[in-house]
């Protein structure tokens, strides 16, 4: 159960935060939020995909990372293996609180509940014996700072999306060496017949508004999902 707390360096001076890779800290996901500023370190590794949540309209990203529920294909015997770990994980167990009006600046929380809180007096300190920060929690505060600026900023990139209609239903079967088949649905990615057909005038707004280039980073990252697949097969193969 979640326990958020506002980060003290006085309640937590004791805390210890467990960062290794593993499903039961909390990287057993096949997907994660991802951000437009992020997108060029993604496209290395993940497939970049869209989501609409019907209810409310709205869309989002995701660095696509297994083909099921709970599969996490960059997990490897205890370790991350990719060059790059998405801020949505690697922020784990932090996030960033507000005021109940919404406004004033962003706070560092801690999930007291989180799988990734240590029990046993090992893992990485927040705070010295001093109460000042360790370099673990300043590195932890820059990525929350830019996570949450990528998503307070994302509607912009969103809506140029759909102003100019460069948003496509995405499906595909994924047929494995085992004979099944993995069914995906109900992704979108950008149209890049549409993208390239844009004249002159929607380009310099998308270029000038810093929308071109994440779009261009999620068309290249679609080239990994063969690799994605070929993950599965070997994880497969190891029974």
């Amino acid at each position: 159960m979640s326990d958020h707390q506002i980060l003290d360096s006085v309640a937590h001076r004791d805390l210890r935060v467990e960062p290794g890779a593993d499903a039961e800290l909390g990287d057993g996901v096949m997907a994660c939020l991802a951000v437009p500023s992020e997108f060029r370190r993604l496209q290395n590794s993940f497939p970049i995909l869209f989501r609409r949540d019907l209810e409310r309209d709205v869309f989002s990203a995701l660095a696509l990372m297994g083909f099921e529920q709970g599969e996490n294909l960059f997990l490897e015997n205890g370790r991350w293996d990719a060059a790059y770990r998405p801020l949505a994980l690697s922020i784990q167990p932090f996030l960033v609180g507000r005021p109940a009006s919404g406004d004033g600046p962003g706070q560092v929380h801690v999930d007291m509940g989180h799988a990734r809180i240590a029990r046993n007096g090992e893992g990485m300190r927040l705070f010295d014996d001093h109460g000042a920060q360790t370099p673990y929690l300043e590195v932890i505060a820059g990525q929350l700072g830019e996570l949450d600026e990528g998503y307070r900023g994302s509607g912009a990139f969103f809506a140029a999306l759909q102003r100019y209609e460069l948003l496509e239903p995405f499906s595909l079967d994924v047929e494995l060496d085992d004979g099944s088949t993995q069914r995906m649905v109900g992704y979108h990615l950008i149209d890049e017949d549409k993208l390239r057909a844009l004249d002159a005038a929607a380009l310099g707004d998308l270029h000038a508004a810093g929308h071109l280039m994440p779009m261009f980073m999620a068309l290249a990252s679609l080239s990994n999902i063969p690799a994605l697949i070929a993950r599965k097969n070997r994880r497969i193969g190891r029974g």
